[in-house]
């Protein structure tokens, strides 16, 4: 029997069944991503297979409405002691929250022992952005190191919209032939997580990047079909954009910080530098809170902290010697 077997026989019929209903739940009212999906099922199966275990039989719906705080610490402990880091473990104890948030609204158990558990602490850390100059660089087709003229075009395509709009790369790549900007264009509908939509503003030199990409390339994006392809016509895989981008910063000097979705964290940042509101900012990058916008408040500060440390005459004045 393999892992994933395991996992599908460690609780009973009723159980089980209530998983199903809870997916269905999530996929079709809440909307959630498949990955999401794929991952709240399994950190929920992990934990009843170790009430399995834990309490020496697969659990019943009436084993989990006898759940104390201890169960679910015990539960994280485990999997800490299995080398599962702070955003899996809270990852893993949201999604169980959810699924007995899920049973408790059926009238099934009772889920207060899981929301009095505190999930752990995150380490905070700061998105890495690209400078100005180095994010013109890397979306001007001309410096691009692709042989192909229409590769070239369509990676700086890609990467302009990112860098311009603040799209992440799967929103970009799903856009279709129908809805390729243009350079009449003022703003474009993006499908964000969640399925949440918003409306982001065009500039000019995005619509252009996108029809000197069209121009050039040898085949015709069908209108329902993906806007961007690869060298046999198909849909473009993420992973050649994350190359030709691991091409560019090597040639560039820049560190591996300098991914697509770096380019989306440049155009926040670059933003609020400009004198961009929080809250303008986080409808563009279509946020569902702002406090997951805020952290970009943290990264200008840092690099105004920078720039007085290295160029003010008095910076250095009081700090011990390196």
């Amino acid at each position: 029997m393999t892992d994933d077997d395991s996992l599908l026989v460690c609780a009973r019929a009723d159980v089980n069944a209530a998983i199903d209903d809870w997916l269905d739940h999530l996929g079709s009212e809440r909307r959630l991503a498949d990955k999401t999906l794929i991952a709240y099922e399994r950190d929920v199966r992990q934990f009843l297979r170790f009430l399995t275990g834990h309490q020496g039989e697969p659990p019943a719906l009436a084993h989990l409405a006898e759940l104390r705080p201890a169960d679910f610490r015990a539960f994280l402990a485990r999997r800490r002691q299995g080398g599962s880091q702070s955003r899996t473990l809270a990852r893993g104890l949201a999604g169980i929250r959810s699924f007995l948030g899920f049973l408790e609204r059926r009238g099934d158990v009772n889920a207060a022992a899981a929301a009095a558990v505190r999930p752990p602490r995150q380490p905070r850390s700061l998105p890495k952005p690209v400078a100005a100059s180095d994010a013109l660089t890397i979306v001007d087709a001309d410096c691009s190191l692709d042989t192909e003229p229409w590769v070239a075009a369509r990676n700086a395509a890609v990467f302009t919209l990112l860098y311009g709009c603040g799209l992440r790369l799967g929103e970009a790549l799903s856009l279709t032939g129908a809805s390729a900007p243009r350079k009449e264009s003022r703003s474009l509908r993006i499908t964000g997580k969640g399925g949440r939509q918003r409306i982001v503003p065009l500039l000019p030199i995005v619509g252009e990047a996108v029809e000197a990409y069209l121009a050039a390339c040898p085949y015709t994006p069908a209108p329902d079909g993906p806007l961007f392809l690869g060298v046999r016509g198909g849909p473009l895989n993420p992973r050649i954009v994350q190359y030709a981008m691991a091409r560019l910063r090597s040639a560039l000097g820049l560190p591996d910080s300098a991914t697509p979705h770096a380019l989306r964290h440049s155009f926040a940042t670059h933003l609020l530098a400009g004198g961009g509101d929080l809250r303008t900012i986080q409808e563009l990058l279509g946020h569902a809170s702002l406090s997951t916008t805020q952290i970009y408040t943290e990264v200008d500060a840092a690099r105004l902290l920078d720039v007085y440390d290295r160029a003010h005459p008095r910076a250095g004045a009081g700090k011990p010697a390196r």
